[in-house]
């Protein structure tokens, strides 16, 4: 469907309410414009119905699970009915457990920390740091990138297959990538991981935020996601699924809130019975606030209707995409080509232009916000740039001065909260910026491209 076909779609809605929506920047070249936060890969604003929600429940702040007074017996209530509202979201299976985690990452390293001895682990080389790395007491196997969503699927049976010894084993695959935003067939794994007697775990940091996630339809064991990718605060984070092995495991975190009991033995040491359910892995006292965010954003984004967020954010994808195919000296990255369904993420490079110098520019001159470097997946970038996947590199911006070439790409990202004036404005940007070059001088500090205003 086309640009204007989508414009004339009456399903597609307006933007939600974000926090920010009227910040104003500065313009290195004069004067001040409505931000354009064009980053929400990396944190989404919050909603403004979040904030709200948040807001309404300040004044009846109290601890969790220890207090008999009426506003711990209130905050218990909506710390555990926060867990009911996700769960509700993920379209949890009877039995599934929904543990409160910090976020993604902590997430994975908790899943990690529980996996049984002997297993095998299976990611690609494509994910993001976060599902990449927390394996580190487990075997694991790194499978290359795959170009086609059918390869994807082939690529993990064939290492299946050949496992040896044949014991547990799990795989661990992103929804959604935060690179190139295109959508896994994660189904399909999912099917092929059960078939060769694995579990698989999702990391649908990029996905729940844009699509809806069902475990029980996706046939997932766990999912992984972040609240302030899923526009709650920072600070919060979900692992939901299957009880056993979390069970079987050793507390995440030792200390209150995991232990049932705990007892002085005769000889002096100290017998600990521990939870078996979610408090096992939630040691300390929670972050409320943060769980709670969590539950109000999964309600504002099933009450705004993910088919209305889905045809709103395909009219951005197509402005987006369509504005860059324009530019003959900007390439798009992408593993499964120009027609796999996608999330608002677009990583692209521009002949001629260091991707921090082309970034600051934006930000400078144009008050878009955007990403640049490697996003924090290394291997998956470095592939798709057609260097080196194993060659190191930093998450943040390269060492190269603006003008110089670097081994690093532009991120654009957006979503329910974007008005069709930033995606514009951003394509508008590039246009100008590749047609005329940057207005500013810019020099390089402390690794990042940053506008020169010695001489303004």
């Amino acid at each position: 469907m086309s640009v204007s076909a989508v414009a004339a779609d009456s399903s597609v809605c307006a933007p939600l309410a974000v926090l920010g929506r009227d910040v104003t920047v500065p313009l290195v070249t004069g004067g001040e414009v409505t931000y354009a936060a064009l980053d929400y890969a990396a944190s989404a604003p919050a909603l403004q119905r979040v904030w709200d929600d948040v807001a309404a429940y300040a004044p009846y702040y109290g601890s969790v699970h220890r207090g008999a007074g009426y506003l711990s017996q209130l905050s218990t209530d909506l710390f555990e009915n926060s867990r009911v509202t996700v769960a509700e979201f993920l379209d949890c299976r009877e039995g599934d457990q929904v543990v409160f985690t910090r976020s993604t990452t902590d997430s994975l390293n908790l899943l990690a920390a529980a996996l049984p001895a002997d297993c095998q682990v299976f990611v690609f080389e494509t994910e993001h740091h976060a599902s990449l790395l927390p394996w580190r007491d487990a075997r694991v196997t790194y499978l290359n990138a795959p170009r086609t969503a059918d390869q994807a699927v082939a690529t993990l049976e064939r290492a299946l297959a050949d496992r040896d010894p044949y014991g547990p084993a799990l795989v661990c695959v992103t929804g959604a990538s935060n690179v190139t935003g295109e959508l896994w067939p994660v189904k399909e794994l999912a099917a092929a991981a059960h078939a060769h007697g694995a579990r698989i775990v999702l990391d649908a940091a990029q996905l729940a935020p844009h699509h809806p996630v069902s475990v029980r339809e996706l046939d997932v064991d766990w999912v992984a996601f972040s609240g302030h990718k899923l526009y709650a605060p920072f600070g919060s984070g979900v692992l939901a699924g299957r009880s056993d092995w979390l069970q079987e495991a050793e507390p995440y975190l030792a200390g209150g809130g995991a232990s049932r009991k705990v007892a002085r033995r005769t000889d002096g040491g100290v017998d600990v019975e521990w939870h078996d359910t979610a408090a096992r892995h939630e040691a300390g006292s929670p972050n409320v606030i943060g769980v709670y965010s969590i539950a109000a954003a999964c309600k504002a984004l099933t009450e705004a209707g993910f088919d209305e967020l889905v045809a709103r954010e395909n009219h951005l994808i197509a402005k987006v995409r369509e504005g860059l195919a324009e530019v003959p000296a900007v390439k798009v990255l992408s593993l499964f080509g120009d027609d796999a369904p996608r999330v608002g993420v677009i990583s692209f490079v521009v002949e001629g232009w260091n991707s921090s110098h082309f970034a600051a520019a934006l930000s400078a001159e144009y008050g878009i916000g955007v990403r640049d470097g490697l996003f924090c997946a290394h291997p998956l970038v470095r592939t798709l740039l057609g260097s080196d996947p194993q060659t190191q590199g930093e998450c943040g911006a390269p060492e190269a001065a603006p003008g110089e070439k670097s081994l690093n790409a532009i991120r654009v990202s957006f979503g329910a909260g974007t008005p069709d004036e930033h995606v514009e404005r951003f394509v508008r940007a590039v246009k100008e910026l590749v047609a005329d070059g940057a207005r500013w001088n810019y020099r390089t500090e402390d690794g990042r491209c940053v506008p020169d205003t010695t001489g303004a």
